[in-house]
């Protein structure tokens, strides 16, 4: 059975925030103290997405009226799933937990 890496996206709101870049920092801090005691293993990162015009890449994070919404790049290994499919719910599953009332969305997975 092979291994995976599996990235998974989630969105994360932040109130009162001052700058994109403070915001961004909170969310990655927020998200990492979540997920610190069951699932330490998760790499977190602050969201990328590409420029539809110059096909360069932006932050995902957007800032109104003071509130700021954070799109993070979760990776985590899964280790001897069956399937690609497997290893995303297994990943989904392991940081739902952790992360609970946060909407995830399966970007990639990757065979290692």
């Amino acid at each position: 059975m092979p291994d995976y890496l599996v990235t998974l996206e989630s969105a994360w709101i932040i109130k009162d925030a001052k700058s994109l870049e403070d915001a961004i920092s909170i969310a990655i801090s927020e998200a990492g103290k979540r997920l610190n005691p069951s699932a330490k293993y998760v790499e977190v990162e602050a969201g990328m997405l590409a420029c539809p015009f110059c096909e360069g890449e932006l932050n995902s994070a957007i800032i109104v009226a003071k509130t700021a919404l954070i799109g993070l790049s979760l990776e985590m290994k899964v280790f001897r799933a069956d399937s690609k499919e497997h290893a995303a719910r297994i990943a989904k599953s392991v940081i739902g937990k952790a992360l609970r009332d946060v909407p995830l969305e399966v970007k990639d997975v990757q065979e290692l």
